[in-house]
């Protein structure tokens, strides 16, 4: 099944959109093993930076596209469906088509790969005076 953000985004909750991106992988995997030179040169490129950007902004700078869940530092760009070397030497148009690609963090990138919900950042609890509550 073909993903898409336009599909990403009838889910409106963080956790749901988690869901709809995990993929089970398994850690140790090896994603572009000996190519992975060809990936590294992909991600240093100007057409990657320039999607990688609009991407961000249209994001509004949050994880996985959600209010609430602001990235202040390590943001990456997550392709929606997996890339490999050959659709990089293809040149795949898919791989810079914004409708295939989320904004996220590391921990929450490694969670979709991994499928280990317990990496995923918890929602911020404002405090109250008087509240006696633990997080």
């Amino acid at each position: 099944m073909i993903k898409t953000y336009h599909e990403l985004c009838r889910f409106e909750t963080f956790e749901d959109r988690y869901e709809y991106l995990k993929l089970g992988g398994q850690v140790g995997h090896s994603t572009f093993g000996f190519d992975r030179w060809i990936n590294q040169t992909f991600y240093a490129s100007w057409e990657w930076k320039r999607v990688r950007q609009y991407v961000f902004v249209r994001d509004n700078g949050c994880a996985l596209g959600v209010s609430g869940y602001e990235i202040h530092k390590e943001m990456l760009i997550h392709h929606i469906n997996p890339m490999e070397s050959e659709d990089i030497v293809h040149g795949e148009e898919w791989i810079l088509d914004p409708k295939y690609l989320i904004t996220t963090t590391h921990d929450t990138h490694n969670a979709i790969h991994y499928g280990d919900i317990s990496m995923l950042k918890k929602p911020y609890v404002e405090r109250t005076p008087g509240d006696t509550r633990l997080w």
